[in-house]
């Protein structure tokens, strides 16, 4: 049923359990995984020093977020990895839409500094515009 699913990976609660959703739904279904991480772009008006500081800081964050995806999803055999600088919502549709996926597994609630009323305000714009079927895990 499926052979692409998508993980969108924060590092928080909800994304952990999605993680390891995904990784029982790959195994399942022998689907390719590709996991994704965004994090928020950098204000070019930061200048040097200090716009290479805070790029290392996000690059390493989100190398710290793929290591703990990687040890919650354990041994699978199709794993794909892509960290992305952007809004989170739009990196996790436009990786979707690109790699033609077949279900997205997000969690409800991330670790962004806004959230909606009911859905994180991110989950609930993939939901919204997603071109395949989303799992919601809590």
């Amino acid at each position: 049923m499926f052979k692409n699913i998508l993980l969108a990976f924060d590092g928080s609660a909800h994304a952990q359990k999605a993680a390891r959703l995904a990784a029982d739904l790959a195994r399942q279904y022998q689907a390719a995984l590709c996991v994704v991480h965004a994090y928020d772009p950098v204000p070019d008006y930061l200048g040097e020093p200090y716009l290479q500081e805070v790029i290392s800081r996000r690059t390493e964050a989100a190398e710290r977020a793929m290591e703990q995806a990687q040890a919650l999803l354990g041994d699978l055999p199709r794993v794909e990895t892509e960290v992305l600088e952007g809004p989170a919502a739009e990196a996790i549709l436009r990786v979707a839409q690109v790699r033609q996926v077949d279900l997205i597994v997000m969690g409800t609630r991330g670790l962004g500094q806004l959230s909606g009323l009911l859905l994180g305000s991110q989950s609930q714009k993939v939901v919204t515009h997603a071109p395949c079927p989303v799992l919601l895990v809590r």
